[in-house]
């Protein structure tokens, strides 16, 4: 009672084959599979074009590593003093000797 039997599945089928044509239901799977074929490629054109993406970032950065890096000091940095143990012993900050 849950289930279809053999006879309701033929019944099924005929009606559809009547609907849609024997040819017209065959032209449906061929675009379909067209479609499937379509998507697969376009997935690994993606995938190749963000695997050279991903190449030339790396050549980048590997490019950029070989550059010495020279940070320029700005306006608003402030000057470093020197701290007491920088002086020369037996001289003050002002030069002067005691």
């Amino acid at each position: 009672m849950g289930s279809f039997s053999i006879w309701h599945w033929l019944v099924v089928g005929i009606v559809l084959l009547l609907l849609f044509g024997k040819g017209r239901f065959s032209e449906m799977m061929g675009d379909v599979a067209k479609g499937i074929k379509n998507f697969k490629k376009g997935m690994t054109e993606e995938e190749e074009q963000e695997a050279a993406r991903a190449a030339a970032a790396q050549r980048q950065i590997d490019a950029r590593a070989a550059e010495p890096t020279v940070i320029q000091p700005q306006p608003t940095d402030i000057p470093a003093q020197p701290s007491p143990s920088a002086t020369p012993t037996g001289s003050s900050v002002d030069g002067a000797q005691r």
